[in-house]
């Protein structure tokens, strides 16, 4: 069950590793009205909740799920080791640099890095 922390005043709905995958922007946008009914305003979401095909950018799943979250003003943390996914595709390794550097989306070992990106 997903769980609302606040982190540095910022509200945090925090999903739990089990549950459902997260496929498509219908998934996503699931997530989103949760998020904001619970008056969060960011998701942090286990990596290993996202369907493989969102880690194929050729699939368009990524950025459909990420054009979601930026459409309702919602930020998105992915939790956890993707090194095995951008290991194997420069062109995610790219966008990962590139959601990181951005304020929507954003790429993370875990809660202490995503607790210390709200820092500031």
């Amino acid at each position: 069950m997903s769980a609302l922390r606040t982190i540095h005043d910022v509200p945090v709905l925090l999903c739990p590793e089990e549950g459902d995958p997260i496929r498509g922007e219908a998934d996503a946008t699931g997530l989103i009205g949760e998020a904001g009914y619970q008056g969060a305003r960011w998701v942090a979401l286990p990596a290993g909740r996202l369907d493989e095909e969102f880690f194929r950018l050729r699939t368009g799943v990524a950025g459909g799920i990420a054009q979601k979250f930026a459409q309702y003003r919602m930020g998105l943390a992915v939790l956890g080791d993707i090194a095995r996914h951008t290991a194997a595709s420069e062109a995610l390794r790219d966008f990962v640099r590139e959601c990181n550097r951005g304020r929507q989306l954003w790429f993370v070992d875990g809660l202490p890095e995503l607790e210390e990106r709200l820092r500031g």
